[in-house]
């Protein structure tokens, strides 16, 4: 979203009448980087409202469960942003990012941990600082269930593919 903004400035008064001066000040074109930064926020905190949701395969509703990539479709449709639906689907999908680039709402994209070579995973960024960041997904793992997790553990960042920013323009 984007202001125009335009001015018209009283500068000193003028000398020899006491008139104030008239200046006029081009129109400036200023980014709503608040409402990037609002969204993003608004994306992580719905997430989290479905923590401990259950997992299930193939699973994109709360009532049913979710599995990964059921979870980060469900919560981005919430808020009007078409993903795939299949976590194979985000190979190509979206602007990679950099680690040193990674911000709330980016999306974490992962090999599988049974086959290196295909995407198995995904999950959205909760807390981005770089490798280091903390991710929350629909885990098959332990918990079974939505959860956060840390990037930099070592079963994330060996399978670790890219990040993608599916928000900005």
């Amino acid at each position: 979203m984007r202001y125009i903004f335009s001015a018209l400035v009283l500068s000193a008064f003028a000398c020899n009448n006491n008139e104030p001066v008239k200046e006029y000040v081009p129109p400036v074109e200023v980014q709503d980087v608040n409402h990037d930064e609002e969204l993003r926020q608004s994306i992580i905190n719905f997430a989290k409202e479905h923590l401990g949701v259950t997992y299930c395969y193939a699973g994109s509703t709360p009532e049913q469960g979710f599995d990964c990539s059921g979870f980060v479709y469900y919560v981005y449709k919430h808020f009007g942003i078409e993903l795939p639906r299949s976590s194979s689907g985000f190979k190509n999908f979206g602007e990679q990012v950099k680690p040193e680039d990674f911000k709330v709402g980016d999306i974490l994209v992962f090999y599988g941990y049974r086959d290196a070579d295909s995407i198995g995973h995904v999950g959205i960024v909760c807390e981005a600082d770089g490798m280091n960041s903390k991710f929350i997904h629909a885990s098959s793992g332990t918990e079974y269930a939505v959860t956060i997790s840390e990037l930099g553990s070592e079963m994330y960042t060996r399978r670790f593919y890219k990040a993608v920013n599916v928000l900005d323009d």
